[in-house]
């Protein structure tokens, strides 16, 4: 299975970024380059919507885990939104769900990072 991936900007300044199909040692080079091209375009707060995935393995968790250090460098956040078991389940065995927001939606990411006047934080 291929990789699909899409985003857009909200109107709080944060990118969702939707990934679909399989996140593995195939697919995972299609990743980084396309978050690099993100962080370095400036989008410092990102939300992967992890809903389409089919399937990730340890070369997506370290994808996933290289885009963290480079956009932390930046002072911004990556959220994860997932509901599937399967998925949260590699987050929890691997501690990573300590590491990353994990949310059931983009709009509960966006939510977490909203101050007093409405504003998203990094």
């Amino acid at each position: 299975m291929d990789l699909k991936l899409s985003w857009e900007h909200t109107t709080l300044g944060a990118a969702v970024f939707a990934v679909n199909g399989e996140l593995d040692i195939y697919t995972a080079p299609e990743f980084k380059e396309r978050l690099a091209s993100l962080i370095e375009g400036g989008t410092h707060q990102l939300i992967l919507d992890l809903e389409g995935l089919e399937f990730l393995d340890s070369t997506g968790l370290g994808a996933l885990l290289g885009a963290l250090k480079k956009i932390r460098s930046h002072d911004g956040y990556i959220d994860i939104v997932c509901t599937q078991r399967r998925i949260l389940r590699i987050f929890k065995i691997t501690s990573l769900d300590k590491v990353f927001g994990i949310y059931d939606s983009a709009s509960d990411a966006l939510a977490s990072h909203k101050n007093e006047n409405g504003r998203t934080t990094a």
